[in-house]
């Protein structure tokens, strides 16, 4: 036990090294035109500018994506396109598509940007068989603050978002008020379709279709977008701002979108350096050259600091959680730090109860994944994991920039619907390598790695309500662990 704590603990200072190098480098404060610097200054400028990035992320991040997904007029097959209105996904990535991030092969999305200050928009739910689905309503926090759909059992319907804006609007009989707590809301709705069966997804394309927003002046009748005659198709790139214009446009995020009470604290702090609703530190004459001169290597080292944050959360977490990187998502209170992590690594994440997401870099021992060496994750028959009716469980393998590999079977994931080999108890392993298994059997469970490093992720969709807090603290069910062979 004591070899597997400080092999892991080994790897991930190694992961780390380049990192937390590029990140704490960015500290030596540069001296001013006099040659004097005043430290103090320049450190409390960091270590709070730190905290402001951490805090700001979320903030940020989505502004820039709801400013990207929505630069375009007509929707296109990335799900991007104008406010108010369902943009659907048709299609399930590959390896040639590097535009998402770690993407699921699970599920089609549909997206769709509410710009609440206008009026209510009304949802249509349409009626969803035994099918995992839900239509997530995400804050520009990142809090998946409700959420439509089968885990919740939804009954079909029309459901009105309203915003704090028109808090006080009459709805019309037999539909649903849901409250959102700001006039921008991002769904991101996902339906269950088999990746292999075009029958099976065009099913999924029709409840697409079905799903719809109409705005509450024009409802009952769905909304028909006009095509426009000179469509704008260029979508602008996701950009973060950088430097002093990080914190301007948190200032102006933090304006537009006040923040909830339980902040106040955090925000008194950021305060001492300008931070604030409306507040602009470039042009704030009260703050030292020093302190800027930090405040700016903060944003430098944003990033960097909090991928360390991230992987200082998995070796807290490797023992109990086999190896995996297992956290509470998609409501975070004032843990500004797994927030900001869970905005890096896995914007738009869900709640618990909709989607869990363990994450392995390391496998048991502690080593880093690698296609050079071969793996094995057994899953006894009694120990899967714990879900719910339409729930369902994938593990999928991506490169460590977080997209799918090519292989010759053109396999990415395996999932509870892939035709397994089981052992003569029921239990089934994955072989997780580079080159086929020479055993037919073995080849049938076989998961292809690249040559280089990966990362495995598990996703379970439909928790188990009851079985949530045992998997988050690491009493209940676990992951399996991934073993080297042999």
């Amino acid at each position: 036990m004591g070899h597997r704590k400080t092999s892991h603990a080994l790897a991930l200072a190694g992961l780390l090294a380049g990192v937390v190098t590029s990140a704490l480098a960015t500290t030596a404060a540069p001296a001013s035109a006099d040659g004097t610097t005043d430290r103090a200054a320049y450190d409390a400028g960091y270590r709070l500018g730190l905290e402001a990035y951490r805090y700001g992320l979320p903030l940020v991040t989505t502004d820039a994506t709801f400013r990207a997904q929505t630069s375009v007029d007509v929707p296109d097959d990335r799900g991007f396109g104008p406010v108010n209105r369902l943009n659907p996904v048709r299609s399930f990535i590959t390896p040639e598509d590097r535009s998402v991030v770690a993407p699921n092969l699970d599920t089609l999305y549909s997206i769709a940007w509410l710009d609440l200050r206008e009026e209510p928009q009304v949802v249509h739910v349409p009626k969803v068989r035994d099918r995992y689905f839900v239509i997530p309503l995400m804050s520009p926090y990142t809090e998946n603050f409700a959420n439509l759909g089968s885990v919740e059992q939804t009954p079909p319907g029309d459901y009105a978002i309203v915003g704090p804006s028109h808090a006080d609007a009459r709805l019309p009989k037999h539909v649903t008020r849901v409250e959102s707590p700001y006039d921008r809301v991002w769904i991101i709705e996902r339906i269950y379709a088999d990746n292999d069966d075009l029958k099976d997804q065009a099913k999924v394309h029709r409840i697409q279709d079905a799903t719809t927003v109409t705005p509450l002046s024009r409802y009952p009748r769905p909304a028909k977008a006009a095509t426009p005659s000179d469509p704008d198709t260029t979508a602008a790139p996701v950009r973060l701002p950088t430097g002093m214009d990080f914190y301007d446009r948190l200032g102006d995020l933090l304006a537009a979108f006040p923040p909830p009470a339980a902040d106040a604290p955090e925000l008194a702090e950021l305060a001492r350096i300008g931070i604030g609703a409306g507040r602009h530190p470039s042009t704030d004459a009260t703050l030292d050259a020093d302190t800027r001169a930090g405040m700016e290597s903060a944003i430098a080292a944003g990033q960097a600091t909090v991928l360390q944050d991230a992987m200082g959360l998995y070796g807290q977490g490797f023992a109990q959680h086999n190896g995996y990187l297992v956290t509470p998502t998609g409501s975070y209170g004032t843990d500004y730090r797994l927030r900001s992590v869970v905005t890096q690594v896995g914007l738009g994440a869900l709640r618990p109860e909709q989607a869990m997401y363990p994450l392995a870099l390391l496998d048991r021992t502690g080593q880093p994944l690698t296609g050079a060496k071969r793996y094995v994750v057994h899953l006894p028959a009694d120990q899967l994991p714990p879900l719910t009716d339409t729930g369902f469980w994938s593990l999928t393998l991506y490169d460590n920039d977080g997209f799918v590999v090519a292989n010759e079977i053109d396999r990415y994931a395996i999932n509870d619907r892939t035709d397994l080999h089981r052992n003569a108890d029921g239990s089934f392993d994955l072989y997780v390598q580079a080159t086929r298994p020479s055993d037919p059997e073995q080849a049938q469970n076989w998961l292809p790695t690249p040559a280089g490093g990966f990362r495995l992720l598990w996703r379970m969709y439909g928790t188990q309500t009851t079985a949530i807090p045992g998997i988050l603290d690491g009493t209940g069910w676990r992951v399996p662990a991934v073993l080297p062979a042999g």
